[in-house]
């Protein structure tokens, strides 16, 4: 049986980790793909001499937009992983091309639209009889996995309200910068008292306290769960995320600049995401490796008020990796034949909770609950 395994953009930040965990993994051949096959090829040197490696390793030099399909026959893969963003303007070419040669296709998309249409494909991904699945990411799969545990214990669960607190240190890429930036300033619907309400990207500022990192600042941000969550749970009401830039003068800047798009005195801040990247690196000496994450869920159970409190937090720099977990188990089911989903979705009850948190107890990740 064919395991070949190709990771596209795999020498990257979340690909990086994702080969690394992968290649622990015997029968399989990982061939780790991108445009720059020097990268690739310095990061099998280095997985080469670690004595947990034990899959088969190969480069291969890949440009999605260039001949996709045709490689993919010759490569053969079983999966596909697609980590190269950001996926805010990309098409389904690569989702299409895996079709077209019967491979499974992952993808750690946070695009809004990106994932939320990938049902799109459903009809043709069947008829390969071939997974296809869009956001495999924190967002929504973690997510999701997390309302999905708690949901028994509410009678209706009608508000949700979470957010993600960034590290400055985090060794931010330039396609995840340009994801974030895409929406700045730009109008987005979420459900408020259970109808769609009108937000701005990086406005609506306000001050949270977060599990063993203290206070930080948080803004809208437009993620596939806004309009995934309303269809899978139609008993919400309210949807609320916003996420957080661990320097406060970073944020606020963002934040002014946000509402400089939204008043049309600025364009689209996406293309400055080079130029912003490097002087947010200007304030490291203010920052940390530290960041979190907090779900709250309230409802009702028994006609009395009910709320769950979720929370992470994960230490030297370790959170980088929480959004690689669900390509990583996702393969792995791929390959041992413990999954059987076919079909093109968004990454939502593939992966429960527990099976999340196992994989992330190797890494200086701790979370709670309070019920």
């Amino acid at each position: 049986m064919n395991n070949t395994v190709l990771i596209i953009g795999g020498y990257g930040n979340f690909g990086r980790f994702i080969s690394t965990e992968l290649a622990k993994t015997s029968g399989i051949k990982l061939v780790i793909a991108g445009r720059n096959v020097s990268k690739a090829q310095a990061l099998i040197q280095q997985l080469k001499t670690s004595p947990k490696t034990c899959a088969q390793i190969e480069a291969c030099e890949l440009n999605i937009y260039h001949n996709l399909a045709e490689r993919l026959a010759t490569l053969k893969p079983t999966v596909v992983i697609h980590t190269s963003g950001p996926f805010q303007n990309q098409t389904y070419h690569v989702a299409e091309a895996c079709i077209q040669v019967g491979a499974h296709y992952i993808d750690l998309a946070d695009a809004r639209q990106f994932v939320a249409d990938i049902a799109d494909l459903d009809k043709a991904a069947k008829a390969k009889n071939v997974l296809v699945c869009a956001g495999a990411s924190s967002v929504p799969a973690l997510t999701s996995a997390i309302i999905d545990n708690y949901l028994p214990m509410f009678d209706q669960l009608e508000s949700v309200d979470y957010a993600i607190a960034t590290a400055q240190l985090t060794n931010q890429g330039l396609a995840t910068t340009a994801a974030v930036l895409s929406y700045a300033g730009k109008p987005f619907s979420q459900l408020k008292a259970g109808k769609p309400h009108t937000v701005f990207g990086w406005l609506d500022t306000r001050r949270r306290e977060f599990w063993q990192l203290g206070a930080r600042l948080l803004g809208n941000c437009d993620i596939p769960d806004l309009a995934l969550f309303p269809q899978r749970y139609p008993s919400i009401k309210n949807i609320r995320f916003q996420a957080s830039l661990e320097v406060k003068l970073l944020h606020r800047c963002l934040a002014i600049f946000s509402g400089a798009v939204k008043l049309k005195l600025l364009p689209n801040i996406q293309s400055w995401a080079k130029t912003l990247l490097g002087i947010s690196r200007l304030f490291d000496f203010l920052g940390h490796d530290n960041s979190g994450f907090y779900m709250a869920l309230s409802g009702t159970c028994n006609a009395q008020p009910k709320t769950v409190l979720f929370e992470i937090s994960a230490k030297h720099g370790d959170g980088l990796y929480i959004p690689c977990i669900p390509s990583i188990l996702l393969t792995q089911k791929l390959l041992s034949g413990a999954t059987t989903d076919r079909g093109a979705k968004a990454c939502m009850g593939l992966i429960t909770l527990n099976e999340y948190l196992h994989a992330l107890e190797p890494l200086k990740i701790g979370w709670r609950e309070t019920l």
